[in-house]
């Protein structure tokens, strides 16, 4: 497969709002594409490279060789330079990776060099979205949509997924099954106002949990192995011997378990969420972070138990199979109402979510107790309530500070996610930002940035940050002609990819 051809759909898909439009060109362009090659496809035209952050910015790029007439490049030889590139180290490894760079633009056309300049500075945002490419993978290797859907769920990979459907067909499918030691995404949960409207919504029986402000973790045993992963599946189970030890005096020996990593003050208040993100992320002294501030376990679900799946299992039943296996201090509190219409059992949910708070917690997820466990999906069983007006939006710029944050990375521009994969503005903010908190995102931002004029650097989206507002008032300064009153920082979500951030749909229906 030439990267030109892949280049041409990229802008196709761009240019194309029509969904079932998109999934007809994608389609067409995986059947076209040998099985080998197929993943690599995927991953380009969703913005991602296999090898990760292989060190290339903006100043590398910006002085482009003469391009070539003629399309020649390949796929497989475009991932092979950026597997070189990847791999570069040490003395002497910035000269040879201008010049690698250097030669691969000159093997590609105008286009293609375009195309490449976007994919390594993480700019491909045509839409592609994992969604719209699992459906043109389906429809390309004439699979049910559901099965690759529940096998991509499986696996957390849609580009390794669509590799062996291509190359062995469905029945390829049903070897992607649920294995303790294999992470997969985690269920995500939709907003409510209130409690209230929460079960009013689910109009089921439903639980209503304590919403930590923690680590999202994933914990797998099978016999003496015990793993650790984040939302993200990154493997942290060094850094976490707290949960590797309570893990192992658990009864079962084979499971997944779904929760959060917490610490508690001397008054069983929590700490915040940067201050857990800073323990959890630390790699160096993991025993010094321990004692400097410890953390626990606080499961609310299970997956697999006793080497069987229960993900198909109704709510109310993998809780039972949970008590079973995890003590009462480590499971999440929570309160059951067994009739949503009746008003007694609401009034006693609203007050175990006033409880909650006052406990220092962030709010409460109302879970239907029929629901089965849905990973890697934002399911509608699933509804957060939290008790201020929050969204999870992207940095698109920082503005330079002046006065006492003079040189450092202060008013973020903040924006929403649009269904085609670009993102909208909203408005700026440097307010709720400590001093640790400007020092991290101007690290961060430096790492990301993609032009700076003096004044304003604009980055890559990829840095999700939660913002609390009072209101969405209308502005006609921004593209959505809206903007966000009262803005401020609660945190930098480090643990959420961009492509989780709230939508413009969801900023725009929430007005009111």
């Amino acid at each position: 497969m030439l990267l030109a051809r892949v280049a041409d759909v990229s802008r196709d898909v761009a240019t194309t709002s029509a969904r079932s439009r998109k999934i007809a060109l994608l389609a067409e362009l995986f059947a076209d594409t040998r099985p080998e090659q197929v993943a690599l496809v995927i991953s380009y035209l969703s913005g991602r490279v296999p090898q990760g952050r292989i060190g290339i910015g903006w100043s590398v790029l910006k002085e482009r060789p003469e391009p070539a007439q003629t399309a020649a490049l390949t796929v497989p030889e475009t991932d092979a330079a950026l597997t070189a590139l990847a791999g570069l180290q040490g003395a002497g490894s910035q000269n040879e990776r201008k010049r690698l760079v250097r030669d691969l633009m000159a093997a590609a056309t105008a286009e293609e060099q375009q195309f490449l300049t976007r994919l390594l500075t993480g700019e491909v945002r045509q839409g592609a979205l994992d969604a719209v490419a699992l459906e043109a993978v389906a429809k390309a290797a004439g699979a049910p949509a559901d099965d690759v859907r529940r096998a991509v769920m499986l696996d957390g990979s849609l580009p390794r997924v669509a590799g062996a459907l291509f190359a062995h067909g469905p029945a390829a499918l049903a070897e992607f099954r649920l294995r303790v030691g294999s992470p997969v995404q985690p269920m995500l949960a939709h907003t409510a106002k209130s409690v209230t409207e929460a079960v009013m919504t689910l109009d089921v029986p439903c639980v209503v949990e304590e919403k930590l402000d923690g680590i999202r973790i994933q914990v797998h045993r099978s016999g003496d192995e015990i793993r650790v992963y984040t939302r993200s599946l990154d493997d942290i189970t060094v850094r976490l011997p707290e949960v590797v030890h309570a893990a192992r005096d658990m009864t079962g020996d084979q499971f997944i378990l779904d929760g959060e990593v917490i610490a508690l003050d001397r008054d069983g208040r929590p700490f915040s969420f940067q201050e857990i993100a800073s323990r959890v992320g630390s790699r160096v002294d993991v025993e010094a972070a321990r004692a400097t501030l410890p953390v626990s376990p606080v499961f609310f679900d299970v997956l697999a138990a006793d080497g069987e799946e229960t993900l198909d299992l109704p709510g109310a039943e993998r809780h039972a199979v949970l008590a079973r296996l995890v003590p009462e201090p480590m499971r999440v509190r929570r309160h059951v109402v067994a009739d949503p219409g009746d008003t007694e059992q609401v009034a006693a949910a609203e007050e175990f979510f006033a409880e909650t708070l006052r406990r220092g917690h962030e709010g409460v997820l109302v879970k239907a107790l029929d629901a089965t466990y849905v990973a890697g999906r934002r399911g509608r069983s699933w509804l957060k309530v939290k008790p201020v007006h929050t969204l999870d939006l992207v940095v698109l710029a920082a503005e330079w500070g002046h006065g006492r944050r003079t040189g450092l990375l202060s008013n973020l521009h903040l924006g929403a996610r649009a269904l085609d994969g670009t993102y909208v503005m909203l408005g700026k903010t440097f307010k709720g930002l400590t001093d640790e908190m400007l020092r991290w995102q101007t690290d961060r931002l430096r790492e990301l940035a993609v032009d700076d004029d003096g004044f304003t650097v604009r980055v890559r989206p990829e840095l999700v940050v939660e913002i609390a507002y009072d209101s969405i008032q209308r502005s006609p300064r921004y593209p959505a002609g809206v903007t966000l009153r009262f803005a401020r920082v609660l945190r930098h979500r480090t643990d959420k990819p961009a492509q989780e951030a709230d939508t413009i749909e969801q900023v725009l229906g929430s007005r009111g």
